[in-house]
């Protein structure tokens, strides 16, 4: 599933094609995504300008000034800018569920096999929207502390690794990040949030925004079938410590890589390198 780091990679990759161009057309061709894309958008978005493309957790945002277009990409998707005259060669394919088209001829392409993911339209305070209203601070910001960690998990029995992926606590850290970034502090990934000390969540966070910066400069990780805006792979996971590695050696003592499943995901950890 697209991450915080395959979002950012694909906002970044996007973002200078799209920024003061205007709207020329709109082609759905599949509306049932994960809600269904608004029968009146084309509409709506031919002839507005985007002012800006930005990211809130794993949602892009394209302002348009009257109101935010809302993309995610759900669990397979990706989106493509094609640029003319290859957006005039390159025919949609099956999974090719919805086109932007400016007034350059590039098109903005999503792909999403699974359909998980969204296309939706906000008018007003793209903030107050109820997918975004109640979400966390972002983990790449001064918000992001060991300090609120540490007033938030006060008294709380749920495993740090669970809610590390809590939106309500922090936005984006998905599985394979918050993996990499408890073994990069040296946490076990079933220790209960509140017996974490403040100490701890001082290398907690830092380890997460390392690990994050680490995986965009990477372009993300390309598990299935993410690919970024120019159709490239992310090569993040060629730098994994233990996601997916379960039966491995650890890298840094030589230990063998666990796996559990915690939340109905999995995680991965060192039981020597991480207590």
């Amino acid at each position: 599933m697209p991450e915080l780091p395959e979002v950012e990679t694909t906002c970044r990759g996007i973002e200078p094609h799209l920024v003061s161009h205007y709207i020329a057309n709109v082609t759905v061709r599949n509306a049932k995504l994960r809600w269904p894309i608004p029968s009146d958008l084309k509409e709506t978005l031919t002839g507005l300008q985007i002012k800006s493309v930005t990211r809130r957790a794993k949602y892009l945002l394209l302002d348009c000034g009257v109101g935010t277009l809302i993309m995610h990409l759900g669990m397979s998707g990706s989106l493509r800018m094609l640029a003319p005259p290859l957006s005039q060669q390159e025919p949609p394919q099956k999974h090719d569920h919805f086109d932007l088209t400016l007034d350059d001829d590039a098109i903005l392409r999503l792909k999403d096999p699974r359909r998980f993911g969204a296309v939706l339209w906000h008018i007003g305070d793209i903030m107050c929207h109820p997918l975004l209203a109640n979400l966390g601070p972002e983990p790449l910001t001064t918000v992001f502390n060991e300090q609120l960690m540490y007033e938030k998990t006060r008294n709380r029995r749920t495993p740090i690794k669970v809610l590390l992926m809590d939106n309500h606590v922090v936005v984006g850290v998905g599985n394979i990040y918050a993996n990499e970034a408890l073994f990069r502090a040296g946490i076990n990934p079933k220790i209960a949030a509140g017996k974490i000390g403040l100490a701890r969540y001082k290398k907690l966070v830092q380890a997460v925004k390392e690990i994050l910066v680490l995986a965009i400069e990477a372009g993300g990780s390309s598990l299935r079938d993410f690919v970024n805006s120019d159709g490239k792979p992310g090569y993040f996971q060629q730098q994994y410590w233990v996601y997916g590695r379960v039966g491995e050696l650890c890298r840094k003592c030589g230990a063998t890589i666990k796996q559990i499943k915690q939340g109905q995901r999995s995680s991965f950890y060192c039981s020597n390198c991480q207590r």
